[in-house]
């Protein structure tokens, strides 16, 4: 009676591990998935691109890196996987950033009405900043996933987002030049 029981339970228990990793509602790699960031991001098997320093006048913003699979990135053609960190060097309310981000949107030219409905979700999923947090965002599986110090905090499934929100430092466009390249690994 005992061996049946065990026998069902390891079945059940294989389905729905199965079941989990066949209906794409969970963000992996490889087989783990990413609750957690690790300190080291070629674990992930993510090389550095760039990063940059973003300074207004004589205050230090943030600093920000890029990473791929492949150490390089393309606006053009996107990579499928990227990790975006930001550290910031000063606090920062939500809506603040959320207001500063749709801002650069604006500059960008981009519709509202792209934009416009990933607004609750990042007013809901990011915290305010502390100086020394760090926000991360990976694009994997058709996902951006959003760290709030190396921890999930949340995600937007729409395709799109990934690179919409990335466009406010990578796009030829952006209102940064300097930091775009020192992101691409342009310039030091």
């Amino acid at each position: 009676m005992i061996n049946l029981f065990v026998i069902t339970f390891l079945w059940i228990s294989s389905s729905a591990v199965a079941a989990n990793e066949s209906n794409g509602n969970s963000l992996t790699v490889g087989k783990l998935p990413i609750d957690t960031l690790p300190t080291d991001f070629s674990q992930l098997n993510f090389k550095k691109v760039g990063s940059a320093k973003f300074s207004v006048l004589f205050w230090d913003i943030y600093n920000s890196t890029l990473y791929t699979k492949l150490g390089s990135y393309s606006h053009k053609n996107s990579p499928d996987s990227l990790l975006f960190e930001i550290e910031y060097l000063k606090d920062i309310k939500t809506n603040d950033l959320v207001d500063r981000t749709v801002q650069q949107w604006k500059y960008l030219d981009i519709p509202e009405s792209e934009y416009s409905k990933f607004i609750p979700t990042l007013n809901a999923i990011w915290p305010d900043i502390v100086s020394g947090d760090k926000l991360s965002m990976l694009v994997l599986n058709n996902q951006s996933v959003f760290y709030f110090n190396d921890i999930k905090v949340g995600s937007i499934e729409e395709k799109e987002f990934g690179e919409l929100f990335l466009s406010i430092w990578l796009s030829p466009k952006t209102s940064q030049k300097k930091l775009r390249n020192q992101l691409l690994g342009e310039i030091e």
